[in-house]
């Protein structure tokens, strides 16, 4: 396919590989007209038909000839031309005037709609504002969106959209953040929130600091990644970019030979003539060569559009042949934001539980070490003074408090350290049946306090098991918490199977093992998970919005925390790999009938043109529904907790 440097967002009637072959197309229909009425004679109507193959095929036969003289490649244009030459030799104006047209309409088409298509994401840039209200030696300004600076205040109107990234500093409200993330219900914002270009404020006025400049905001970064994804070309499509690098080529030297059989036996130069320029128009592979790139570039398109961000034509290729997901439980399945419901003291109080495990978790980000903390914080508990504090990576922490070095972890931390839970097995059973996850706080000598943690799973995840499950998906949970409390969150979910008790280098084992039985896409946070979701079949991060380690992370990133987005994902995988299958099969089907009747005599080189031309715009066609599926992202909520 020829790629014209020309703009394609004008109209599709100003664009020049469309209009010069159309207005072509006028000049030829006029002479073949007056030529059959008798107003002209074949001398006057060969010249029109001369000036419609210039005009009609200059753009592309430029572009064919540049592609074998600087990258010394035989594409199809270069059949094109043969067949065009091979026409006027046999003096056949009118079928040349139409082979140039008619090849000419159908690659403008062609190239005007994939360049739509690569191109439609930028568009987005066009909906964030152009102008911001900085606040600037105490005043507020209007100024253009591109001089803002990092650290610049702005203030947001209701009914404005925000100009760049942010983080709110004065002001609640909600935001529709549709455009960024694909979530379709507008998000309550409070002060310390974050905020993203282009998406439109609600009902109050809000004051939010810059994080970025317009030209490296949220936005601009996601078009970029989706433009360069485009660029990525998967596995089928690069095998029949090579196919169509040896076709073409072999077709023309095929077409060569005939034309000079004459020199060598006696038969028909024209026949065979016409036999060459009809093999050239009848095995040029425009359909096929076209099916995927126009798919996969509508697929990530379409994609980036909900909110889901494919890195590149072979992760759409990989998500069509999913057979497992693997989904990590803190963050995915549940929101990540657990909560403490039991604390059990064992020596002292519970306050004193309490104070103790929060000093040791107090600079931690961990969803179960936020939990505790807020409890202290939400209880009015004072927060002792830990130092020299120490994950203990997949268990827990340790550090010192008064002298005395403490833990908080798992049970298995403990069994490690040779402190048996003894007879507080049983609440600790008890706990991990109900679904609570435990952490136990003690030293190198007892176990001093018992704390239950829970997590709440989000609102769609039942549903969108559900729903994977009648894809065909295989549901796996993989999670750090014990065997217990790991079935009753897989129970209460309709997950498949379970791997608990996993540390993060566990989980890049586990996908391994899930890889033997199929395709598998790992699901996680892109940053804990990064070591999994890089192993996997395709690797999936959630909520990657305002996260560049999140984006960087995965094969695939969802703007959004919303699980249906999974659901989105997989049918626009399925729905890519189902029509690009389409494709190939139209395409070669065309092509076995088209070439045995063009050869044989059957039909006209008109027709071969006309039927070859046509067959390519399907193709084209049908590779843009590629980014056309239902989606569920508008689910019913429902608070569900693990009880």
């Amino acid at each position: 396919m020829p790629e014209s440097n020309k703009s394609s967002s004008a109209s599709w009637l100003t664009y020049p590989p469309i209009r010069n072959p159309l207005i072509a197309g006028i000049f030829a229909l006029l002479a073949y007209i007056s030529e059959y009425a008798g107003a002209i004679n074949n001398d006057v109507s060969m010249w029109v038909y001369l000036v419609a193959v210039i005009l009609g095929g200059y753009l592309w036969a430029k572009e064919g000839v540049e592609e074998v003289a600087q990258e010394h490649q035989f594409g199809i244009p270069v059949l094109m031309i043969g067949a065009t030459i091979g026409a006027i030799y046999l003096n056949m104006w009118d079928e040349a005037a139409a082979l140039v047209i008619l090849y000419g309409v159908a690659e403008g088409i062609e190239e005007y709609t994939f360049s739509r298509t690569r191109s439609a994401i930028r568009s987005l840039l066009d909906l964030a504002p152009k102008q911001a209200r900085v606040i600037r030696d105490g005043k507020e300004q209007l100024i253009p969106a591109e001089e803002m600076n990092v650290g610049d205040e702005f203030i947001v109107l209701p009914g404005e959209s925000v100009p760049t990234d942010g983080v709110i500093l004065k002001g609640e409200t909600s935001l529709d953040e549709s455009l960024v993330t694909g979530e379709s219900i507008p998000i309550n914002k409070n002060v310390g929130d974050k905020v993203f270009p282009a998406t439109t404020n609600g009902q109050a006025t809000i004051t939010v600091k810059a994080t970025s400049t317009f030209a490296d905001n949220t936005l601009s970064r996601i078009i970029n990644l989706v433009e360069n994804a485009q660029q990525q070309k998967g596995r089928a499509q690069a095998w029949m970019e090579r196919f169509g690098r040896r076709y073409s080529p072999a077709i023309l030297l095929i077409s060569i030979v005939m034309v000079l059989l004459p020199l060598f036996i006696q038969v028909d130069t024209a026949y065979w003539i016409d036999k060459a320029v009809i093999l050239l128009v009848t095995a040029a592979p425009c359909a096929l060569v076209i099916s995927l790139p126009i798919t996969m570039a509508s697929g990530i398109s379409g994609s980036a559009k909900r909110g889901i961000l494919i890195k590149g034509g072979a992760h759409l290729e990989h998500l069509g042949m999913i057979k497992i997901i693997a989904m990590d439980k803190t963050g995915t399945l549940t929101h990540g934001k657990p909560n403490v419901t039991d604390v059990i003291a064992l020596q002292g109080s519970e306050n004193e539980v309490i104070s103790l495990a929060s000093g040791l978790e107090r600079y931690s980000s961990h969803p179960l070490a936020q939990a505790v903390v807020n409890y202290a914080q939400e209880n009015q508990i004072s927060i002792a003074s830990a130092h020299d504090t120490e994950a203990i990576f997949g268990s827990g922490v340790k550090g010192s408090i008064d002298t005395e070095t403490w833990y908080l972890g798992n049970p298995k931390l403990f069994l490690e350290t040779g402190i048996e839970p003894g007879e507080h097995e049983t609440t600790i059973n008890n706990y991990q049946s109900e679904g609570k996850t435990v952490v136990i706080l003690g030293n190198a000598r007892m176990i001093t306090g018992i704390i239950a943690i829970r997590d709440t799973i989000r609102e769609n995840a039942i549903e969108v098991i559900e729903r994977l499950h009648s894809l065909g998906i295989r549901t796996v949970m993989l999670t750090g918490d014990n065997q217990q409390t790991a079935q009753r969150i897989a129970k209460e979910l309709g997950i498949d199977d379970i791997r608990a008790g996993l540390k993060p280098e566990d989980k890049v084992t586990a996908v391994q093992e899930l890889m033997v039985d199929g395709p598998t896409l790992m699901v996680g946070d892109g940053v804990n998970d990064a070591p999994a979701l890089a192993i996997a079949t395709c690797g999936m991060a959630m909520g990657a919005a305002g996260s560049d380690a999140a984006i960087e992370a995965a094969d695939i990133a969802l703007m959004a925390d919303d699980l249906s987005k999974i659901e989105e994902a997989m049918k626009i995988g399925q729905k890519a790999r189902y029509v690009s299958k389409q494709n190939i099969i139209f395409s070669i089907f065309v092509l076995a009938i088209l070439i045995p009747a063009g050869v044989g005599g059957f039909i006209t080189i008109a027709v071969a043109v006309l039927v070859h031309e046509a067959s390519e715009l399907l193709a084209v066609a049908n590779g843009l529904r590629a980014s056309v599926v239902s989606g569920h992202s508008a689910t019913k909520k429902r608070n569900l907790t693990i009880t």
